[in-house]
């Protein structure tokens, strides 16, 4: 089981906003996910550890990625509904850190590496929807920065439990420890 140390390790929760929850998701639902990750959230704002909020928005046509691609993600007639990319009730603290991106991962076109490195983050403990989208292309850059990644298994989600699989199976041992939410500890000072 790995012990974290507070000081130097941070919490990052993928898309969990209004629009991504409603989505059906696997081998987990959207709202057993959302409920794991505002307890993890808790026990990493108790321990003193940052909280990351990540979600993903575009206010017009020139933020959203190159649609020229074999299957574009579908987008409502007329847009996205206004609360589509809130974040889901009761997640948001004061103190948290609150990233919106453009795309899957978190890192690119975004301030979370500068977030994350002046706080002293060495390690991230990464969770949320979809495993193989928006947690994945996190926890590619992330390891590409060089950050000691922790994946929790049980707080994700993807867009099918096969895709989830492939991920958890193939992807992430190569690029983290993957862990379930009640193996996360902190050291105590």
């Amino acid at each position: 089981m790995p012990v974290f140390d507070p000081a130097a390790t941070a919490l990052v929760l993928i898309d969990l906003q209004q629009g991504i929850v409603a989505m059906d998701v696997a081998p987990r639902p959207s709202h057993q996910i959302v409920a794991g990750a505002k307890d993890m959230a808790a026990r990493f704002r108790e321990a003193g550890a940052p909280v990351v909020l990540v979600h993903v928005g575009f206010r017009n046509d020139a933020e959203r990625p190159p649609r020229n691609v074999d299957q574009p993600m579908a987008i409502p007639p007329g847009g996205t509904p206004p609360q589509w990319m809130a974040l889901v009730e009761g997640l948001h603290q004061d103190g948290d850190v609150v990233v919106l991106k453009h795309h899957w991962g978190a890192f690119t076109g975004t301030d979370i590496d500068l977030q994350l490195r002046r706080r002293g983050v060495k390690t991230i403990v990464l969770a949320g929807i979809a495993t193989n989208m928006g947690v994945e292309s996190t926890a590619r850059s992330a390891w590409e920065l060089g950050y000691d990644l922790v994946i929790v298994e049980d707080l994700c989600s993807g867009r099918s439990a096969d895709l989830h699989a492939f991920a958890v199976t193939n992807i992430f041992p190569q690029l983290s420890r993957v862990v379930v939410a009640e193996d996360v500890a902190f050291e105590h000072a």
